[in-house]
């Protein structure tokens, strides 16, 4: 390890602690609250998408980097790398890697496989380097790497067309499900194994299943003639897959749209088949961005909403975080909108070791008890298994902040990861254009 982080290390754990206390559900407070909030890049841009807990009690994070620089060790070139950094439960970075080739490589998504190693998604753009092979623009890129972070294979799924990979799971049966976006006319109507379906137009949810050293098994994609964006799936426990995001659509495998944009979930099974298909949302933009399940069998879905009709019952103003319980066959069992009278959205939803849920995103707001320090702020928030609020927390400086992923550590620690331009108020450091941002609670 480095003195840098080293020294890092030690301003965590000693000089970024405070004591603090703020509202819980309007009525609870709770004090003592330890927390830090640090930035880690270089000169150009870097960023961390997610963020999952790792059996040894620390956390995995998975982003990309465009600096060579800095906290960037090892890296040569100034294009844009997948960038995994492994930290202990004490926040001490235990490794950190970067991959890619000479163009736009940008991880999105990463678990921790059954093995100990790690499994990692995103897109490729290269066609060099670490890269072995790209049929054209962005390609699915998945990596498998050990528990150091060393690489044991990587595979490339994709035609001429813009296609990328947003999130993924180990199966149950040790193999990995990946998901993303097929641009369907670059592709030709490719991308069904053993299929003859109709072409769609645009980008459609494109679910890829392979075994457990990547070799593709099947693929398939769904959608409409617009546009279908997935970002997150799962594994039930009859081995089905639910995957959701958002459709414009109104045809072919789209048979509800409520109006513009829409929460599209569809369940298929564990050879791809389409079970069902369900739509959600009002007259306006309304986009899911994470699931998670809960522990009655049941789903967690949650993105935002600039609706005010339909299935949304409430809207403070402009974009609120939207958050749906839905059975395991598709069902709505309750909504909540959570937010203030501008901007607020969810990006990542995560269960807690009290059957709550963690959620991470940004806010704009300044009212409705929300606090602003300029541009988007950071956000997290915490709701019980109802899905009501138990308490929200904003982080930020004057400029732009993000959070894309959340996670409870199993000593109950809060960690949320994205991006930051901030070199103020909250934000300790900017090292240049947008860092990747850590913040813990506990």
């Amino acid at each position: 390890m480095t003195k840098y982080w080293q020294l890092l290390c030690l301003f965590f754990l000693f000089n970024c602690s405070k004591k603090e206390v703020f509202q819980i559900s309007d009525t609870t407070e709770i004090a003592d609250v330890l927390e830090f909030v640090e930035t880690l890049g270089g000169s150009k841009n870097d960023a961390f998408n997610a963020v999952k807990a790792t059996t040894d009690g620390g956390y995995i994070t998975a982003g990309y980097t465009q600096s060579n620089n800095g906290d960037i060790l090892e890296k040569t070139n100034t294009s844009f790398d997948f960038l995994i950094s492994k930290f202990s439960s004490k926040n001490i970075l235990e490794w950190q890697k970067t991959f890619g080739g000479s163009d736009d490589d940008r991880a999105t998504a990463i678990v921790q496989t059954l093995d100990g190693g790690f499994a990692v998604l995103g897109f490729a753009k290269s066609t060099d380097i670490a890269v072995s092979e790209n049929a054209g623009s962005k390609d699915f890129w998945l990596l498998k790497l050990t528990s150091n972070g060393n690489l044991l294979w990587e595979k490339s799924f994709g035609f001429s067309g813009a296609d990328y990979g947003t999130d993924l799971i180990e199966t149950k049966e040790g193999g990995f499900l990946i998901t993303g976006v097929l641009d369907v006319s670059a592709s030709d109507g490719q991308g069904s194994a053993k299929s003859t379906a109709t072409k769609h137009s645009g980008g459609d949810y494109w679910a890829i299943k392979t075994d457990n050293t990547g070799a593709l098994e099947w693929s398939r994609f769904f959608g409409g003639s617009f546009t279908e964006v997935p970002l997150g799936v799962l594994e039930t426990d009859a081995h089905n897959f639910v995957i959701v995001g958002s459709s414009d659509s109104k045809d072919f495998n789209i048979s509800n749209n409520k109006g513009s944009y829409d929460f599209w979930i569809i369940k298929i099974s564990t050879e791809g088949t389409l079970l069902w298909e369900k739509s959600f949302g009002g007259s306006e933009i309304d986009e899911a961005k994470a699931i998670t399940t809960t522990n009655d069998g049941n789903f967690i879905i949650v993105g935002d909403t600039r609706s005010t009709d339909k299935n949304v019952s409430k809207n403070n103003g402009a974009a609120d975080i939207w958050v749906l319980k839905v059975s395991e066959e598709g069902t709505l069992l309750w909504e909540k909108t959570i937010g203030g009278t501008n901007f607020d959205v969810a990006r990542a939803v995560s269960r807690t070791q009290d059957n709550g849920y963690l959620i991470s995103g940004s806010s704009r707001s300044l009212d409705n008890g929300f606090e602003n320090k300029g541009q988007n702020d950071a956000l997290i928030l915490k709701i019980d298994k109802n899905g009501n609020l138990l308490w929200k927390k904003t982080f930020g400086g004057s400029e732009i902040d993000f959070l894309y992923g959340v996670v409870e550590l199993e000593n109950t620690a809060i960690i949320a990861v994205g991006e930051s331009s901030s070199s103020d108020q909250d934000i300790p450091e900017n090292k240049g254009f947008t860092d990747a941002l850590i913040i813990q609670i506990k």
